[in-house]
């Protein structure tokens, strides 16, 4: 098929199955109100399409799939480039069992589960390999006990994506596993934790005597470390891509354009210094966004990329400069808040929600220990347990 077929196929069919204007209602975390059109989008192919057909997708080339994202895009239409966006349905396509994969992908595709990160640990968040939530086997079975913090989206999760330990006899890296966790059971105990914008986003979680059964294990047992890497650069390149904007609601100029208005109304628009650093975070934006690009055209599905991390960190650094820069244009303004200081509001809040950047999927700290190691190939830090067996481990 060529590029001219292709587009032609993909507006016939949003002409067909998307009304126009129609703009998507889309929540994080899996679950999607438009799942009817998201069955219809990927019956056609069109949610993964740089997939094998046998697969749901269509064999395309990245830069087709890409065709059918911009036609998708330019119609505000859901569920096309899933095949590099759904970090849930990337995972489970690349490592879950035959049978779990064929059930739980076209859920994940068509946003008719709820899904959530069970990855930290109170004891264990930037070396993720020292998890202590152990999986006992029972039968066809796994029992679940242990706790995990920081998960979006867990109170209303079907599935929890779950890294944990099922061999405490081996170094740690190779006593992980991971699974599918079914959330909505007795034994998960869902308590919110209060963030610094005043929201909930987070939870820590507590698992007792729960179970999971063996088949929704992604992997090999003690194959966890390899799937979380998948999933991992997934979240990477879902975070290095874009983040959340301001909440206020307020009307006017999006992304640069905003920062460009906002220096005007404050008479800073002409201040050469100013105008630099207005630059120096357009230009950041338009090479991560080159760089993302890249990286997701190396990857092969299923694999993790360390350049992923260039990405996330560069995110990190483009919103920490971005409302330091919204706080200086303000000045004394910027110490106001509430809905009837808007523009004070999306500075505060921004400036404090670039440090969900900044931790999650891996701190700031992590992605420059990866780049250092995997990317430039400098020497790796000292790691004294990397070989212990994990129950010889000291733990603080």
């Amino acid at each position: 098929m060529t590029d001219d077929e292709l587009i032609a196929e993909t507006r016939a069919f949003l002409a067909a199955n998307w009304a126009p204007g129609r703009k998507s209602s889309g929540e994080a975390y899996g679950r999607h109100p438009d799942s009817d059109f998201l069955q219809r989008v990927l019956d056609a192919g069109f949610a993964v399409p740089t997939w094998p057909r046998e697969s749901w997708g269509r064999g395309l080339s990245a830069a087709q799939g890409k065709l059918i994202e911009r036609e998708f895009a330019a119609a505000g239409a859901p569920g096309a480039g899933q095949d590099r966006s759904n970090l849930w349905a990337n995972t489970a396509a690349a490592h879950a069992q035959p049978d779990f994969r064929s059930h739980i992908v076209p859920l994940l595709l068509t946003g008719r589960v709820g899904m959530c990160l069970l990855y930290s640990e109170p004891g264990a968040g930037s070396d993720l390999a020292g998890v202590r939530t152990r999986a006992d086997r029972d039968g066809d079975d796994y029992v679940i006990n242990g706790q995990k913090v920081w998960t979006s989206g867990a109170a209303d999760a079907d599935y929890g994506m779950l890294i944990c330990r099922t061999d405490w006899d081996v170094p740690k890296h190779k006593g992980l596993s991971f699974f599918f966790l079914p959330m909505q059971q007795p034994g998960i105990d869902v308590r919110p934790l209060r963030q610094i914008t005043d929201e909930a986003h987070f939870n820590e979680v507590f698992i007792t005597d729960a179970r999971v059964p063996a088949a929704n294990m992604l992997g090999k047992p003690g194959d966890g470390w390899r799937v979380l890497m998948t999933a991992l650069a997934y979240e990477r390149s879902v975070m290095g891509d874009a983040a959340r904007g301001p909440r206020s609601g307020k009307a006017g100029p999006k992304g640069d354009a905003a920062l460009v208005e906002l220096a005007r109304e404050a008479g800073m628009l002409e201040d050469p210094v100013v105008r630099q650093e207005i630059a120096r975070v357009t230009a950041y934006k338009i090479l991560n966004r080159l760089n993302n690009a890249r990286a997701k055209a190396d990857m092969a599905q299923g694999n993790s990329s360390p350049i992923m991390s260039l990405g996330k960190l560069a995110m990190s650094r483009i919103l920490h400069s971005e409302a330091a820069l919204r706080t200086r244009l303000l000045g004394p303004q910027s110490m106001l808040e509430g809905p009837q200081h808007p523009c004070a509001e999306d500075a505060n809040f921004l400036t404090l929600n670039a440090y969900f950047t900044s931790i999650g999927g891996g701190t700031d700290q992590i992605q420059r220990n990866i780049i250092g190691e995997r990317v430039l190939g400098l020497p790796k830090e000292p790691e004294l347990d990397r070989e212990l067996p994990f129950r010889e481990v000291k733990a603080g």
